[in-house]
C-alpha cells in the first residue's frame, strides 16, 4: 500500500505533516477545470475534486487522497486568477464582503470513494488601492483559488472566518483524518 497526494500543492502538503502524514508519493492530476455552465460553486467543487481523484494512476491497494479549493461569491466561482488583472478583479470584489471557501476531499483506495466537502464564510475588510498594489506586487495571489491565500500576507485581510480554517487554506484536517480512517490508512497507528 502506498499513500499518494494527488496535488502539487505545497500547502496541502504542509497540512498532512500538521497530523503526521507524509505521502510515499505525489502525483498532480491535469485536469480541465472550466466550470460547466450554470455549475454551482459546491457542486463543482465536489467534482473537481473526484475527477482529480479519479485521474491519479495508483494501484489497487494504494490510497489517494485529491482535494480542490474553491472561492465563491455568491453563485460566482472566482478560480485561480489568470493574470495579475484578474487577481486584482478578484480582490476588488470580495473586498468588504464576505464570501465562502469550500474545500472538497476525496480518498480513494481500489474502486471506493469517501468524499466530504467543507464550507467555510470569509470576511474580507475594505481593502485600500496601496494595499492591493502591495499584495498583487508580492506574488502571493498565484496560484490561489480568489487570488488570495489566508496563510500569507492576505490574512492581514481576514478580520473574521466561520468555519475550517485548515479548510481555506486547502485541506480541512477533521475531515480529512477520518476519510483516511476510513480508507484504512495507519493514520494513529504504525505504518506497514
Amino acid at each position: 500500500m502506498q499513500f499518494i497526494l494527488g496535488s502539487g500543492s505545497p500547502r496541502r502538503l504542509e497540512l498532512l505533516a500538521q497530523i503526521g502524514v507524509v505521502p510515499d508519493d505525489v502525483r498532480a492530476p491535469d485536469i480541465d477545470e472550466t466550470p460547466l455552465k450554470a455549475e454551482l460553486p459546491r457542486p463543482y467543487c465536489a467534482r473537481m475534486a473526484r475527477e482529480k481523484v479519479v485521474a491519479v494512476p495508483a494501484g489497487q491497494d494504494d490510497i489517494v487522497l485529491c482535494a480542490d479549493t474553491t472561492v465563491a461569491l455568491g453563485r460566482r466561482i472566482l478560480g485561480k486568477p489568470d493574470d495579475l488583472t484578474e487577481a486584482e478583479a478578484f480582490l476588488r470584489l470580495m473586498s468588504g464582503r464576505r464570501h465562502k471557501v469550500i474545500t472538497a476531499v476525496v480518498v480513494k483506495c481500489g474502486d471506493t470513494l469517501w468524499q466530504r466537502d467543507v464550507q467555510s464564510a470569509v470576511k474580507m475588510k475594505s481593502l485600500s488601492d496601496a494595499e492591493i498594489k502591495s499584495y498583487l506586487a508580492s506574488g502571493d495571489w498565484q496560484g490561489k483559488a480568489g487570488g488570495y491565500g489566508i496563510q500569507g500576507a492576505a490574512g492581514a485581510f481576514i478580520p473574521w472566518i466561520s468555519g475550517s480554517f485548515t479548510g481555506i487554506v486547502g485541506l480541512p484536517l477533521a475531515e480529512t483524518a477520518n476519510l483516511l480512517i476510513a480508507a484504512g490508512y495507519p493514520l494513529y497507528g504504525e505504518r506497514l
